[in-house]
């Protein structure tokens, strides 16, 4: 622990974060457009929610990740800048038409969705997933979806609601590696997501899913976590950089250079992954149109 906090001390967020982690403020038309058309349709981004380091680019390209199913989260991992407390009963059946409206204003072709996990409900929030992609496919001819969903707590018929109704990409996030679930993702179970994936494929859906480094995993344990996601077929992993949302979350144990990245991205696709996408800036649904 002695050492830990030994590396926290050196390398974490209070020094100044490297050049390569260096973002530009969002601006321009394309921005102030995307924000304005969330605003009106009254949706959340996990673009804005969560932070994320690239909304200036994926806002100022016109593009951006829809948070569904509210902006309440039912879990308290230590990485989110999610709120997190007790969501509305009721789901929101207005949801997925304002979220169809709202990608046709942007003239997406490509619509990637995510949502908070709810999990007070045994369905997970599930009917709404499937319920949007139906709608995106009615309204946005030859549209592209790619689903981020929760782990629905291992209820698998919560699962099925959305694989009936399938996006082109079902995307389920490992987050970070095993050791370190207990205290960045303590309601969530390693195994539970690698099977989760694992029935996706059996079902023929297009896997992927996203870690963060920089949380105080070793290179062994990130090379482990490739190989069992080639062991359960995923298709696309994402890795990018933790950055710590607030001092109340956990620390940044380490900023990893981006050689590190290009050693994991060259890795995981030597040991069978299809595609890695790896930099520090990478998020999961980053370039997201590359992994359809």
């Amino acid at each position: 622990m002695i050492k830990e906090l030994d590396v926290i001390e050196k390398q974490g967020p209070g020094q100044r974060r490297p050049d390569w982690l260096r973002v530009k403020l969002p601006s321009g038309k394309k921005f102030k457009d995307v924000s304005k058309t969330i605003r009106d349709h009254d949706l959340n981004t996990v673009c804005s929610e969560a932070r994320c380091p690239n909304m200036g680019e994926c806002w100022g390209a016109g593009t951006a990740t829809f948070m569904i199913l509210g902006d309440v989260c039912t879990r308290s991992c230590s990485f989110c800048a999610v709120k997190t407390g007790r969501p509305p009963e009721d789901l929101d059946w207005d949801e997925p038409q304002r979220v169809a409206n709202a990608a046709k204003k942007m003239q997406l072709k490509h619509v990637v969705l995510t949502s908070v996990n709810r999990d007070e409900r045994k369905d997970g929030g599930a009917p709404i997933f499937a319920e949007t992609h139906k709608v995106l496919r009615e309204e946005i001819e030859g549209v592209t979806i790619e689903s981020l969903i929760p782990d629905f707590r291992g209820v698998w018929d919560a699962l099925q609601i959305v694989i009936d109704t399938p996006p082109d990409v079902l995307s389920h996030n490992l987050e970070t590696v095993p050791r370190l679930y207990r205290n960045v993702r303590p309601q969530a179970k390693y195994e539970r997501s690698l099977e989760l994936l694992q029935r996706c494929k059996d079902q023929d859906l297009r896997t992927k899913t996203g870690i963060m480094v920089g949380l105080g995993e070793t290179r062994e344990e990130v090379i482990q976590l490739m190989q069992d996601c080639v062991d359960h077929n995923v298709d696309v992993l994402t890795i990018g950089q933790y950055m710590q949302p607030t001092k109340m979350h956990h620390p940044v144990v380490e900023w990893v250079h981006p050689d590190q990245f290009a050693e994991y991205k060259e890795i995981g696709e030597t040991l069978g992954l299809e595609h890695v996408e790896s930099g520090p800036l990478v998020r999961s649904s980053y370039h997201a149109e590359r992994h359809v």
